[in-house]
């Protein structure tokens, strides 16, 4: 079930991330860096088990990144995080 809701919220995200226009070039680097992540997941071309530790340290410097200029990504990307805590990751 957890891994359902996750895929979901990754769906959600990439979507998310493509919709976000780029202000400054280091924004340009984390909102590349996470698409890349974000569609190998959706599209299963990597498992999640194998990258959880890169993925998650990835995750948290993208919230406080995004967190002051674009809010409903940083949610979007803490509710993934949560769901990792939750599968134990």
């Amino acid at each position: 079930m957890e891994k359902q809701r996750l895929q979901e919220l990754l769906v959600q995200l990439h979507e998310e991330l493509e919709q976000t226009e780029t202000v400054d070039e280091r924004t340009g680097e984390v909102l590349g860096e996470l698409k890349e992540d974000i569609s190998r997941l959706v599209k299963k071309e990597t498992d999640i088990e194998e990258d959880h530790e890169g993925l998650t340290e990835r995750l948290g410097d993208a919230v406080g990144h995004f967190e002051q200029d674009h809010p409903k990504l940083s949610i979007a990307i803490q509710h993934i995080l949560d769901s990792l805590a939750r599968m134990g990751f």
